[in-house]
């Protein structure tokens, strides 16, 4: 428990201190090591990619992060944001700048993308919300950024139904939890193999994230420049980032 107050309240100073709207750690739970990086969407300009200027997607932070130094800006923060087809088009529901590129999906399916519920990661004016994708598409919030992904980690405070504690399926995981007021956005990526139940704990109980969504796994990277990390391998489809 010592540990866990030790976590928590590095959190509560972390969010308290407006001059770090942005900022990542190394922090463990359940015996497994994760990083966290912690957004100010208030502060901070949280924004998705997923297209280059010549029409082919960016797939690699190194792209990205060229095209923004192009003009006279960094990415000071970025992961992979959703799961995508095998031409890394989103599988569900995207934004960007404020124009939709794929429509709400809402029906079950195959995968993790179709374990119900899922859900959308939403950026707004000065926020950022996970919400659940049936209760998205009756609030109907003004989004400039969205993406949807699955399975929802965390629902309203509650687990996902079928995560179990002593699953046995791990993998590298990334996702992202909101606070309840839309102020701060926790992005975590897994440095092991972990379940499900595991990662949705951090959100839960660590995080305390009201609502948290699973963004993909095995492919999962972070760009973190001040830790002196940038992730390699696969091309990616959406990419969510912060941009100075």
């Amino acid at each position: 428990m010592t540990r866990w107050r030790h976590i928590v309240a590095g959190l509560l100073a972390l969010c308290a201190s407006p001059a770090r709207a942005v900022d990542c750690q190394n922090i463990t739970h359940a015996d497994i090591s994760f990083t966290l990086c912690t957004v100010d969407a208030q502060a901070e300009q949280i924004a998705l990619f997923l297209d280059a200027p010549n029409g082919e997607k960016f797939g690699h932070f190194s792209a990205l992060n060229q095209h923004l130094e192009n003009m006279g800006k960094r990415l000071a923060f970025a992961m992979n944001a959703g799961m995508y087809h095998p031409d890394r088009a989103p599988v569900g529901h995207y934004v960007e700048n404020g124009q939709q590129r794929m429509r709400v999906v809402e029906t079950a399916g195959p995968g993790n993308f179709g374990m119900l519920p899922n859900g959308i990661f939403c950026v707004g004016q000065g926020r950022a919300d996970v919400i659940e994708t049936l209760e998205f598409q009756r609030s109907r919030p003004a989004c400039r950024h969205a993406t949807q992904s699955g399975p929802m980690l965390v629902i309203n405070g509650a687990l996902h139904p079928r995560f179990l504690e002593n699953s046995t399926w791990r993998n590298i995981r990334n996702g992202v939890g909101t606070s309840a007021d839309g102020r701060w956005a926790y992005f975590v990526i897994s440095n092991g193999l972990v379940t499900f139940y595991e990662m949705a704990t951090l959100f839960r109980d660590v995080l305390k994230t009201p609502n948290a969504l699973y963004f993909d796994g095995t492919i999962s990277r972070l760009h973190a420049p001040d830790m002196g990390r940038s992730d390699i391998g696969f091309r990616m489809g959406p990419i969510v980032g912060v941009v100075e």
